[in-house]
Formats: structure tokens, C-alpha cells, sequence
């Protein structure tokens, strides 16, 4: 088995945010693999997180997210179980970068629970005709069905998005990593989008790419 050095010991704390021994842990179970301790601490730490699922969250704070000079505007409440940490910074980057991200990504739904059943059914039956007419045998099209309708949830669904800022990451694995490293539940309630002139024909824009280029500045 390797040595674990110092060096991977501070850039595995500096990019998970764990302890030094839990760091050292992770690097010597994983044969100083950088990313396969990153993956293992995430995991240690999301199945902390998910202890905490059970805990009350009625603290938080509803932030406002304005873009484009008015063009774009987002309330969202996220809540957390302190009103210690709804005043930390940390609590208040992650509000302001859901509310950013809800912002670029334009969600319809909060949780894949909250998408309607007609809406739902509706989507699988275009799916279904979609698989049938590629010409695939009908006793597979009910599992591709299955799979796209799981690609379906990531695109309108906000907790199980791409994070704008992060993509190899979800809104709820953002959330869930938060949670581990405040060591609080928290949880995003609700949101609402508006959007200037919305269901006004006109000229359509890359928000997300305008949003990018904001985070970039």
C-alpha cells in the first residue's frame, strides 16, 4: 500500500473540505487516488447527511436572485435547523448560488415527486412512440422509457439538475455536501422563477451562458 504524503493529505482537505485524519483515511484506503478518496469522502459524507433527514429544518432565510438588470428574477427559501446558520456565509453562498442556478436553469419543479401525473404519463407516452417508431423491440421499450424519463426529471427538475456552477454535480448533491460540512439538515422549500415578458414572443437568450459569464467575471 502507498505512503500517504502531505501533500495529497492538504490538496484532498482543500478540495473536500474533510478532516486531516479523515483525509489520511480516505488517500490510505484508496491507494492515495485523489479521486477515488474525493468519491469516498463524498460518500461518507452524503451518508451523514442523509442521518440528518429526519431533523426539523424551520430556520433559513428567502433570498432574492435579480439577473440581467431586471431581466430575470428568483425568490427561493432554503432552510436550515439554526438560526445561527442562516446567518453564516456559508449557509448564505449556497441560497444566493441556488437562487443563481434556478436563475440559468430554469427549473418547472422542485423534487421528481412535485412533476403532475398527467404530466408525467404525458411524457412517457411521447417516449414510448419515440422508441417504437426508432424501431426497437416493444419488451425493451418500457425500460428505455424508464431511462430517458430519469434524463426527463434532470432537466425540469431543480434537486436533481446538473449544478450550473458545478456539472459533474447535482443541485441535491450540493445541498447534501452542505449539509455535511454544517453538520445541519437543510433543505430547499420552494422557489419561484419570473422572467421578464414571459409568454411574449420575442427574442430568445442564452441565460445560462449569460449567467456563466456573471459567475466568471
Amino acid at each position: 500500500m502507498a505512503d500517504v504524503s502531505a501533500a495529497q493529505v492538504k490538496e484532498l482537505r482543500e478540495r473536500t473540505g474533510a478532516g486531516m485524519m479523515d483525509c489520511k483515511k480516505a488517500l490510505t484506503q484508496c491507494d492515495c487516488d485523489i479521486e477515488k478518496a474525493s468519491d469516498f469522502l463524498r460518500e461518507k459524507g452524503l451518508a451523514a447527511a442523509a442521518k440528518k433527514e429526519g431533523r426539523i429544518a424551520a430556520e433559513g432565510t428567502v433570498e432574492s436572485y435579480i439577473h440581467g438588470g431586471g431581466r430575470i428574477g428568483v425568490l427561493v427559501e432554503v432552510n436550515c435547523e439554526t438560526d445561527f446558520v442562516s446567518r453564516g456565509d456559508e449557509f448564505k453562498a449556497l441560497v444566493r448560488d441556488i437562487g443563481m442556478h434556478i436563475a440559468a436553469a430554469n427549473p418547472q419543479y422542485l423534487n421528481k415527486e412535485d412533476v403532475p401525473p398527467e404530466v408525467l404519463q404525458h411524457e412517457k407516452d411521447i417516449l414510448k412512440a419515440q422508441a417504437l417508431n426508432e424501431g426497437k423491440p416493444e419488451k425493451i421499450v418500457e425500460k428505455m422509457v424508464e431511462g430517458r424519463i430519469e434524463k426527463f426529471y434532470k432537466e425540469v427538475c431543480l434537486m436533481e439538475q446538473a449544478f450550473v456552477k458545478d456539472p459533474d454535480k447535482s443541485v441535491r448533491d450540493i445541498v447534501l455536501d452542505k449539509t455535511a460540512k454544517i453538520g445541519e439538515r437543510i433543505v430547499v422549500r420552494r422557489f419561484t422563477r419570473y422572467e421578464l415578458g414571459a409568454g411574449i414572443e420575442k427574442r430568445q437568450d442564452d441565460f445560462a451562458a449569460d449567467v456563466m459569464k456573471e459567475i466568471n467575471r
